[in-house]
């Protein structure tokens, strides 16, 4: 029988911030179980220091040197293969819960003629993947109103549904803190981390992905690789 992979990705998360590592405060239950049943490492290193170069050697199996996406927004070439690419020859398909921080090549892809709604140039666009749901998180405030990252609406509606209000209630709530007197306590660049953000646990972005990635399992044919990517505890 065909085996489906769950391929769970955090974002700047420590590995000596689990306590199957041994952390003596945090817990994470959790990840232990699933550590427990297969093999730890103690000399794996990621490379690059940045987010997206960094995951597009994971995706890519190749030095940032050699698949180009040196810097964040930095778009990944078109003709560099990736997990979804190889899975797929073998008969697996390669669907996205969560983040990538990919960006298209997209003079690449319109040098090539490849419509971006094409089959094969949204694979491109979301770095060999199907796209379940996609979330970068990181919606800022521009001057034209909330700067959202590929995918963030679909969040952004479910907290509007739960009754989060405002124009950015990712930020308001889901991000940021509440003082005494109802001010809000942005949590970017760091500030204010020590403060909880001001949302129902449930309705934070971890447990939506979870929720999320279990809707896809649910309804996924087999045989299927699920990249469950969370956005944090990358800040804000």
């Amino acid at each position: 029988m065909a085996k489906n992979i769950l391929f769970i990705m955090f974002d700047q998360l420590r590995w000596d911030y689990l306590s199957c590592y041994g952390h003596p405060h945090l817990h994470t239950p959790n990840i232990d179980r699933l550590a427990a049943r297969g093999v730890r490492f103690t000399r794996a290193y990621v490379q690059a220091p940045l987010c997206g170069p960094s995951r597009m050697s994971t995706y890519t199996g190749r030095y940032v040197q050699s698949h180009g996406a040196s810097w964040n927004a930095t778009p990944l070439r078109v003709g560099e293969l990736t997990l979804g690419d190889h899975l797929r020859k073998a008969g697996m398909g390669c669907w996205l819960v969560g983040k990538t921080h990919m960006h298209a090549d997209a003079a690449g892809m319109a040098r090539l003629g490849l419509e971006p709604d094409s089959i094969i140039g949204a694979r491109l666009a979301e770095c060999g993947f199907d796209v379940f749901e996609r979330d970068d998180g990181m919606r800022a405030v521009g001057p034209d109103g909330p700067l959202v990252e590929p995918g963030g609406d679909s969040y952004d509606a479910y907290l509007a549904a739960r009754g989060y209000g405002g124009d950015n209630p990712w930020h308001d709530f889901a991000n940021s803190g509440v003082s005494d007197d109802g001010d809000v306590l942005s949590g970017w660049f760091m500030t204010n981390a020590g403060e909880a953000a001001n949302i129902e646990e449930p309705d934070s972005e971890t447990p939506y992905l979870t929720r999320r990635g279990k809707a896809f399992i649910e309804q996924a044919d087999a045989p299927w690789l699920c990249h469950l990517s969370y956005i944090k505890p990358h800040w804000p």
